[in-house]
């Protein structure tokens, strides 16, 4: 078969590292090594050692999303195979996983506030020329990773990246965060890098025909596997691509924290996560619904269900400008959001700082600061917007704490009143440790854990927020409710939750003050 074809919409194209589920903190090469070897090689060494264990926890649904792998006993086989090769093809990255420990141990013992240049004889041999040793204020040791240089050392490698092509037909997808990718039949991997511009070529298939032989070499698909990546393609042409030309501007959810901004002359999209299009019930947008091409796109912070490289990777071709937060790299909670997509093929990638604004056709779009949900952590790659587009203004606060109410009061002085807020209600989030534990060379101990978690506002915390901009229009997002986001949001609410309970306290607050309000889930139009 060699006649255009398209790629067929309900087509699934995971992203893999080193054959796990591929996002941010496994780009990044010095986080990657401390994943790999603090959280993967962990995980696999326990599940080989007792699967019963991970089995029964996994019977729990409140132990989803932990430190359990998702198979049965019958594929320890397997998992042992992939940690001896993980062990092997690796071993560079457990040794800069080593490397950063003993390095902190050393400044931890030896950085009493003079000068630290006697310790650079002292950095491990595989970090020197890789790090900054540096003090902040108050005489406090740290290394700061110069990380342009590590990806452009051996500790990147695109060797260890793929792609899987299935087929998702139903809501129902595994949490992948916590398990490696075994290939299961009907599936078929490709060793693609994630930066292989094929890709765009592939995603692009979904609306633009292409020769199937083209695609074909072009992915480096082997004989014995064109059956299947052939039935992957369809001669029948798809819906055509939605394009807004009404007047004003139309807002359009898409599901969690995903909100699509447009007017004639531009499209603004906020922290993609897409389902795909097939026969599903409830009725939701997908990757069919978004316009040909998208002018912006936000980015609000570096975790996991905002920023999802699948969905990013999806979109590539079709992103003019990608807007992320200003990372400081002062830790290694706080890569550079920025560097880490230039590797991996995205084109036209701008920093924003807070209280910075980029001119938009007929508005703007402006940074705004954004405390809290990172477990009090020196992290700045994270940022809420507020964008201003033909007279009305839109505040996108994903989920910022209101930890200190005069910090809007402060942004209100700037800004003014805002017509419409979009904002996540997360006020019972996860300890500090379940995002950046793999990160930490210390034990930190179970009480602190435990109450640095990874909060969003409560009510009282967001009716502050309200009352400090006179939203006309008040949106909280549906903060994971939705069946397809599954395979990265590990949770089970009821009405009894808390971050339930006290949204829905923030919507009857609202309206109860001629506020429009309500807490969004699967699909939204908006028009002003």
């Amino acid at each position: 078969m060699d006649k255009d074809v398209y790629l067929k919409a309900n087509v699934l194209v995971e992203p893999l590292c080193n054959q796990w589920y591929a996002w941010s903190c496994l780009i990044s090469p010095a986080t990657a090594a401390m994943f790999i070897a603090n959280s993967q090689t962990k995980t696999m060494k326990s599940f080989v050692a007792s699967p019963q264990v991970h089995v029964a926890a996994l019977k729990n649904p409140a132990m989803v999303g932990g430190p359990f792998i998702s198979y049965g006993p019958d594929r320890a086989g397997e998992i042992k195979s992939l940690l001896d090769k993980t062990n092997t093809e690796q071993a560079h990255m457990l040794k800069l996983a080593d490397a950063i420990h003993e390095l902190d141990a050393t400044l931890a013992g030896e950085a009493k506030g003079y000068s630290l240049e006697p310790l650079y004889e002292k950095v491990p041999a595989c970090l020197r020329g890789y790090v900054e040793l540096v003090y902040d204020i108050n005489n406090n040791p740290s290394a700061r990773f110069i990380e342009a240089l590590l990806y452009s050392s051996p500790f990147y490698g695109q060797s260890s990246q793929s792609i899987v092509m299935s087929f998702m037909n139903s809501d129902r997808r595994p949490f992948v965060l916590s398990t490696p990718r075994l290939i299961e039949p009907g599936e078929l991997q490709l060793n693609v890098p994630l930066a292989d511009e094929g890709l765009d070529e592939l995603f692009r298939m979904q609306y633009a025909a292409r020769p199937y032989g083209y695609i074909k070499e072009r992915l480096g698909v082997r004989a014995e596997d064109e059956e299947l990546f052939s039935s992957f393609f369809t001669l029948e042409e798809p819906q055509p691509l939605d394009c807004y030309d009404g007047e004003g501007v139309r807002v359009r959810y898409f599901g969690h924290a995903c909100v699509l901004v447009q007017s004639r002359e531009v499209s603004i999209l906020c922290d993609p996560v897409i389902s795909y299009k097939y026969d599903s019930e409830p009725a939701r947008y997908t990757f069919a619904d978004l316009p040909e091409s998208l002018d912006y796109v936000l980015i609000t912070h570096n975790h996991k269900d905002h920023l999802m490289l699948e969905v990013l990777l999806h979109l590539r071709h079709k992103i003019k400008n990608l807007i992320v937060p200003k990372a400081s790299g002062s830790s290694l909670a706080d890569v550079s959001l920025k560097l880490m997509f230039q590797k991996l093929g995205f084109r036209n990638v701008r920093e924003i700082d807070e209280m910075e604004s980029i001119a938009v056709p007929g508005g703007s779009i402006t940074g705004l600061p954004f405390l809290g949900e990172h477990g009090d952590l020196n992290v700045r790659n994270k940022i809420a917007y507020l964008v201003a587009l033909h007279g009305r203004s839109f505040m996108f606060i994903a989920d910022s704490n209101d930890i200190d109410p005069l910090l809007y009061e402060h942004i209100h002085h700037v800004t003014g009143d805002v017509d419409v807020l979009f904002t996540g209600m997360e006020c019972e989030g996860a300890p500090m440790s379940w995002m950046y534990g793999p990160l930490m060379t210390r034990p930190l101990m179970r009480l602190m854990d435990q109450s640095r978690r990874l909060n969003g506002s409560n009510c009282e915390k967001a009716v502050r927020i309200v009352k400090q901009f006179n939203f006309r229009q008040v949106y909280v997002y549906a903060m994971g409710l939705e069946p397809w986001l599954s395979h990265v949001m590990a949770l089970n609410y009821t009405d009894e939750s808390k971050p339930i309970v006290e949204s829905n306290r923030l919507v009857k607050y609202c309206r109860e003050h001629d506020i429009i309000s309500e807490r969004l889930i699967y699909k939204k139009d908006l028009y002003l």
